[in-house]
């Protein structure tokens, strides 16, 4: 029996990337993957890989700065399902520039698909999670929005509004067995890293370790107060070595996703990965 056998998992920005790759693990583990997305193309084509390879899944247009777009949505795929038991909050935009040549409308665009968004089809989730009480949620921040970056200042501030809101929710939901916990991920090369800027991809990847990192997976134990599901603090994750599409996840997972399920011993927490490069694989 598959670790997520009879779950049905949303994952929003499948169509390429980090999300691509987690959608094929979830797929690969037993899941439902419904794969959420702007690009209706691109969507398809990872759906059908999933299908292809044995898993089941399906595809949703959805557009996170569309808070109509987020109602029909989730309304659709509870209409087909019945259920959603687990969410990836791991869609998301950036438009960079220098703090002072930022437009409101550059800010207004990224927060609202970064964090509004998220928090928008977080609280239209959890309804059908609370009628089960069960639910586990992942939210893919950065570690830009725990450092900041130069010419970054509205993708950072909706990353770092992201580990709040995780933290929030997991206090909220935490009693009724809802677990809500964040990835910060460094620097992957990415189709959405390909647009920044010159000066804070400089920035973001000077602070990459020079010797490189330990390797698929994830070194060390976890820290006692992730285990029983502690919220205080956000805790350094060594580095990650990203290969082929399914490589990725499988590297957070042995430490964070898959443990004992989806996060079932912790609450709250942000974990940040350094990051590397991640090449997805047709």
């Amino acid at each position: 029996m598959n670790r997520f056998d009879g779950k049905v998992a949303l994952v929003t920005g499948a169509s390429r990337g980090i999300g691509e790759a987690i959608a094929r693990r979830l797929a690969a583990e037993g899941a439902f993957v419904v794969g959420a997305a702007r690009t209706a193309q691109a969507l398809e084509t990872v759906v059908g890989g999933l299908r292809a390879a044995g898993g089941k899944a399906s595809a949703l247009a959805l557009d996170l700065a569309d808070p109509g777009s987020i109602e029909a949505g989730v309304k659709a795929l509870l209409a087909e399902h019945g259920q959603i038991d687990v969410l990836v909050n791991n869609a998301g935009v950036t438009e960079d520039n220098l703090m002072m040549r930022m437009s409101k409308d550059s800010w207004d665009r990224v927060l609202a698909t970064n964090l509004t968004g998220v928090f928008l089809l977080t609280q239209a989730v959890v309804k059908a999670m609370l009628k089960k009480r069960y639910g586990r949620i992942v939210n893919v921040t950065s570690v830009v929005g725990l450092m900041g970056n130069a010419g970054q200042a509205n993708y950072a501030a909706s990353k770092a509004g992201l580990v709040g809101l995780t933290k929030s929710v997991a206090r909220e939901l935490g009693s009724r067995n809802i677990t809500c916990n964040a990835v910060a991920p460094g620097f992957i090369a990415t189709a959405m890293t390909d647009k920044m800027t010159d000066a804070a991809r400089e920035a973001l990847t000077g602070q990459i370790p020079p010797d490189g990192f330990d390797g698929v997976g994830l070194a060390g134990p976890l820290e006692p107060d992730f285990a029983d599901g502690g919220t205080a603090g956000i805790r350094l994750v060594p580095g990650l070595e990203l290969g082929d599409a399914p490589r990725p996840w499988y590297g957070l997972r042995s430490r964070t996703f898959d443990r004992h399920g989806a996060f079932d011993l912790m609450v709250g927490q942000s974990h940040p990965v350094r990051g590397t490069t991640l090449g997805v694989t047709s």
